[in-house]
């Protein structure tokens, strides 16, 4: 075979970013002489992350639709239609085997051009409830890859392919560290409590409100504020040094390194958080953002904890009192926590890159 030229587009957020450099990995190690091209948007994360990666990166300017009447959408349609064929060029000039959409909305035009084009594509989605994006381009692309049972309702069958998220397959095999490498206790439980790498003010405001049950329970707490909350909590609570039990942190870069020892993971429910607890079989209470396209994160949420792999706790009944009632009730309980354990890990698809490689080997 000669070389294998991959086009990769995804923007926005780092749900749609990750899978498609864990991809862009595994099909590296699988063809070792692939060549690659990432289209973002100019001024997205996507513009950022990418270049550090070693790929090339070209650019369209996209805009999202507003879903009430607005004169925004005739600029949004002009972005669209311009961006068609800006990607055009792009796509004629890499000349790829394939090209790989991860969601977000560059990549309606550079998809929709490339099936235009005649060129292989495949688009990959992350939520259980599909994104306009994935749905708009359902019916032009060869192959819908999809990681929750639940996302196969909005899709033609005849497409699909559950494979989960590829940074399961990352996660899956993260080296175990002890409890102790981490500064943590080996003899207690601990919970993980995280809004994201940007943190979330009500989970954070209902933590703050019993820091003192926390210090005083017999489990630990990791409590990642994010960067942008720290310094108005640290100010808040004090002294960091006061806290024995309460390990307080504004960010976590290698996360599956602490999840992999934690007892119990608390926090939202976006795509990627979600295939490294079930890669992982973390047990989770689980408080979708409400602010997210269609409620998004809920129906991530309910993939999970309908099943019995975690308990739900909405944003509206979100209180400090509720939560640490529900965490404390989860890790005075192994019987609960082994259930979850179980349920949480046969969600997870570890194999998800093989699964994805199988698709990408089918079409070129």
């Amino acid at each position: 075979m000669s070389v294998v030229r991959v086009l990769l587009t995804g923007g926005g957020t780092g749900g749609h970013i990750y899978p498609a450099l864990s991809m862009m990995k595994a099909i590296k190690a699988e063809y070792p002489d692939a060549t690659f091209l990432y289209i973002g948007t100019p001024n997205g994360l996507e513009s950022k992350i990418v270049p550090t990666s070693g790929v090339p990166f070209e650019s369209v300017k996209v805009s999202g639709i507003r879903r009430s009447l607005s004169l925004d959408n005739v600029k949004t349609l002009y972005h669209f239609v311009t961006a068609i064929g800006t990607a055009k060029k792009y796509i004629k000039a890499f000349n790829p085997d394939v090209v790989i959409g991860t969601g977000g909305y560059v990549c309606a035009p550079v998809v929709y051009a490339a099936a235009k084009l005649k060129f292989k594509t495949v688009i990959h989605e992350q939520n259980s409830l599909p994104g306009i994006t994935n749905k708009f381009l359902a019916r032009h692309v060869d192959k819908i890859l999809i990681c929750f049972e639940e996302a196969k309702h909005y899709f033609p069958v005849h497409k699909l392919v559950l494979t989960g998220n590829p940074r399961a397959t990352e996660v899956a095999t993260t080296l175990k560290l002890g409890k102790t490498a981490l500064g943590l206790n080996p003899h207690k439980k601990t919970v993980l409590i995280s809004g994201g790498s940007r943190g979330a003010k009500p989970i954070n405001t209902a933590f703050v409100s019993m820091i003192e049950k926390y210090e005083q329970s017999n489990f630990e707490v990791v409590f990642v504020t994010g960067e942008v909350h720290y310094a108005s909590i640290c100010e808040q609570i004090g002294e960091l040094e006061a806290f024995k039990n309460v390990k307080i942190k504004p960010f976590i870069a290698d996360m599956p390194k602490f999840l992999v020892n934690i007892d119990l993971f608390v926090g939202r429910s976006g795509a990627t958080f979600l295939s490294e607890i079930t890669a992982l079989g973390v047990p989770s209470i689980l408080i979708p953002s409400p602010y997210v396209a269609e409620n998004h994160q809920e129906f991530n949420a309910r993939s999970i904890t309908d099943h019995g792999g975690g308990t739900l706790v909405l944003e509206y009944d979100l209180t400090g009192e509720v939560l640490y009632k529900e965490i404390t009730r989860l890790l005075n309980d192994e019987k609960i926590l082994t259930s979850m354990r179980h349920v949480t890990k046969k969600l997870g698809i570890p194999d998800a890159n093989t699964r994805i490689l199988n698709v990408i080997g089918e079409l070129i």
